[in-house]
């Protein structure tokens, strides 16, 4: 019924904004207003005034239904159970919810009571009265709406300020949505750090060099205490990183100075799209290419040189990391750089400067913000990968500098801790959310660097 409803809601928007358009090309057709003041606002205007009017009230009940709708159905099929079947704690409501809810579909529950029956009946019941409600009720509001609004309608009616309004109120929501939900995640993993460090020394696990986050599920269960030092996480994770980013920041960059100053229009057109397709190859297909090929070429490589390499290395989760996010530094740079005013390229050829000089004097000068901000993107990018580095670093955690080692990061521990059924409080869950919380802050600092370099180089070239 709630498609239904959003299908209603789009049918009377629609309805409302040609009937409003229509009074405002009557408006407008007619003249001018009383007193010889011309017609304020467009005709669309006015329909989209309508619009509005009608289907604002139907959006409110929506969102005020769904939360509660389904709760009050929900009880009162629980209600119409016989009193042996009445749950009485919260695992056998949702057991019980189960059966109901499929008996009332049609379905078939070969262990379910009979008298669950009577609960899946009133279930029907009155869901089916709560959505012929909600249909009801919207659609009488939606006319209160309509015929209120079409009563302020006339010439002079400032009807495009009123939905300018409504715009910018929107707007504003949306903002308020995208800060408030940046907060909340800020909280959540805030509070649970603060509940693992509770458990655990912060100055251990921020410099602690051992990563064992083993321990013991039952108190008769001997060792498996738990090391949370998450020094040789950070240190995989930067050395994977920078593995990455020497691969993909001088290929990203020289692509994109050669295609925005050099290449032709044709050549461009052909090469752009196919680098920027490597930014949609999911990150799993670039993990079986680590893990299948690169891998092995570099472990058979490093035999031949009398090099000792693990089947899991930092150096092939690198390479193929670097190939991944070379489409993040050549698009945005190449957009940066296309977007240096001519005139400055003009001056320096005036000036007698060849190309490439232009290129490394003004161009790249000029452009710098927007290439810091793309490799920093890139670095965000390269440090919050995970497929890649589980299936062609490894999982060990190995406090180590040299790429030919298996390594491991703080995303693949993240995802590790909290796969499975798990307690999330126990110190081996919690140090999840620790290491998300550094992960946050890492980030931070790096779009904080960002921005700083942006500030610090705009005004010269404005």
């Amino acid at each position: 019924m709630t498609l239904i409803y959003i299908v209603a809601m789009v049918l009377v928007g629609v309805g409302a904004y040609l009937a409003g358009r229509q009074k405002g090309v009557a408006f407008a057709v007619a003249g001018v207003a009383p007193g010889g003041a011309r017609m304020h606002s467009l005709p669309s205007y006015h329909g989209f005034y309508l619009a509005v009017a009608a289907v604002a009230p139907m959006l409110l009940l929506l969102l005020l239904w769904q939360p509660f709708a389904p709760r009050f159905v929900e009880m009162q099929a629980l209600s119409a159970l016989p009193q042996h079947l009445v749950p009485t704690d919260e695992l056998q409501r949702s057991t019980r919810m189960r059966e109901i809810v499929t008996l009332a579909n049609g379905g078939q529950v070969p262990d379910a009571p009979a008298g669950v029956q009577a609960g899946a009946d009133a279930f029907a019941m009155w869901r089916g009265l709560a959505d012929w409600a909600l249909l009801i009720f919207g659609g009488a509001l939606a006319l209160v709406g309509f015929g209120w609004a079409a009563r302020q309608l006339s010439p002079e009616f400032r009807a495009r300020n009123r939905v300018e309004r409504v715009v910018k109120v929107v707007l504003l929501a949306c903002s308020a949505v995208a800060v408030l939900t940046t907060v909340g995640i800020v909280f959540s993993v805030l509070f649970e750090t603060l509940r693992f460090f509770s458990k655990y020394p912060w100055h251990d696990f921020l410099f602690g060099l051992h990563w064992s986050p083993q321990t013991a599920i039952r108190a008769d269960q001997v060792g498996a205490s738990g090391s949370f030092g998450a020094v040789p996480l950070f240190a995989g994770t930067t050395l994977i990183m920078l593995i990455a980013m020497l691969v993909a920041g001088p290929i990203g960059l020289f692509s994109a100075i050669y295609m925005a100053e050099y290449a032709s229009p044709r050549v461009r057109g052909i090469a752009k799209p196919v680098l920027e397709v490597l930014a949609g190859v999911p990150t799993v297909v670039f993990g079986f290419f680590a893990a299948l090929t690169v891998a092995p070429f570099i472990r058979n490589t490093g035999e031949l040189l009398g090099l000792n390499v693990a089947s899991e290395s930092a150096l092939a989760a690198g390479l193929v990391m670097g190939v991944m996010i070379i489409p993040f530094v050549s698009s945005l740079s190449d957009d940066v750089i296309n977007a240096v005013p001519q005139s400055l390229r003009d001056g320096s050829y005036g000036m007698g400067a060849t190309k490439s000089e232009t290129i490394k004097k003004v161009i790249l000068p000029a452009a710098l913000p927007g290439i810091v901000s793309a490799f920093m993107l890139a670095i965000s990018r390269a440090v919050g990968e995970t497929m890649i580095v589980v299936m062609a670093a490894g999982l060990a955690g190995n406090l180590t500098f040299n790429p030919l080692e298996a390594v491991t990061t703080v995303t693949v521990q993240i995802k590790t801790l909290l796969v499975g059924d798990q307690e999330f409080d126990s110190p081996k869950t919690l140090s999840a959310f620790a290491l998300g919380f550094v992960l946050f802050f890492f980030t931070l600092v790096l779009n904080f660097i960002a921005l700083r370099i942006v500030q610090k180089y705009r005004e010269q070239y404005d």
